[in-house]
């Protein structure tokens, strides 16, 4: 293939960023920002705190306060420990909310969880509820457990889309579970199968149009993509500030395109996710964990 023939491909899949400086790209990054995105992953931690500290309204309104301008939806993970705050902060401030019980392997945890998205999506906080995130990635409960709140969910929250969260793929390998959604949920993350940045674009579209062949007409958001900022590689993935930022660039270049929902993430960088995910954990945010924006 001719460089200019390869040079026009690539100019279809995405912005222009041959010759640009960093601090160009910066430019560019918040310009893009300023234009606004559709969703944004809600991160509530703190330096210093974790899963299972208890999160402040306090914090949760500061937080929502700097993200207000750039996005019409946010993204909750948790409805339990202070997070149950979180969707009734965001209707405050004007801004949609798709909320998510964490469900794991801690049946008591799961009760509280599912009482509490059912008690928000019927006081009018939720916009669409996930019931359980990665749950059958993690393998945290059978495939008959997660289908069985589901259902619970859907019978208790009526007024509303009920989905689940897992990784694209899961919705073509498990069908019961993406035919009882109303709405598929898909974490597309191009950096976590090793693909090089310069490529991430077409393929987490590939991961999109996987999904939606699942979803046989269903609607599908993207409930999570991200690049992160620093860290160790994966494969051919490479962590760096201006992958970083053309990443998050070519997500929202198509959102506005091709008009997606996508909930980016992730709104602050949170630490405590190194121990999860290595050193690239604690780096995926639009700001950084003293929530100063990072360009």
């Amino acid at each position: 293939m001719s460089s200019g023939r390869k040079e026009k491909l690539l100019s279809l899949a995405s912005l222009d960023y041959d010759g640009k400086s960093t601090d160009e790209l910066k430019e560019m990054a918040r310009a893009v920002l300023q234009e606004g995105m559709h969703g944004l992953c809600f991160s509530p931690y703190m330096e210093n705190q974790q899963p299972g500290d208890l999160v402040s309204e306090e914090q949760i309104h500061r937080r929502m306060q700097i993200i207000k301008p750039y996005t019409k939806w946010i993204r909750s993970f948790s409805c339990t420990e202070g997070n149950e705050a979180i969707p009734k902060i965001a209707k405050e401030y004007g801004i949609k909310t798709l909320v998510g019980a964490w469900l794991g392997d801690d049946p008591e945890i799961n009760e509280k969880e599912m009482q509490g998205l059912i008690k928000l999506a019927n006081d009018g906080h939720v916009d669409v509820a996930a019931i359980g995130n990665e749950v059958m990635y993690r393998g945290d409960l059978t495939e008959e457990e997660l289908l069985s709140f589901i259902k619970r969910g859907k019978e208790a929250i009526t007024h509303i889309p009920v989905g689940y969260v897992d990784a694209y793929y899961e919705f073509r390998e498990r069908p019961r579970i993406t035919e009882i959604c109303d709405v598929i949920l898909a974490n597309c993350y191009p950096f976590w199968e090793g693909c090089d940045a310069d490529y991430s674009l077409l393929y987490m579209k590939d991961m999109y149009r996987q999904a939606e062949r699942a979803a046989k007409g269903k609607k599908v958001i993207i409930s999570e993509t991200g690049w992160p900022s620093q860290g160790s590689n994966l494969e051919g993935a490479y962590p760096s500030f201006e992958n970083y930022l053309k990443y998050f660039m070519n997500t929202q270049k198509w959102a506005t395109e091709d008009q997606m929902e996508i909930f980016y993430f992730s709104s602050f960088d949170e630490s405590w996710k190194v121990g999860a995910e290595g050193d690239v954990g604690a780096f995926w945010g639009l700001w950084d964990a003293e929530e100063r924006l990072k360009f």
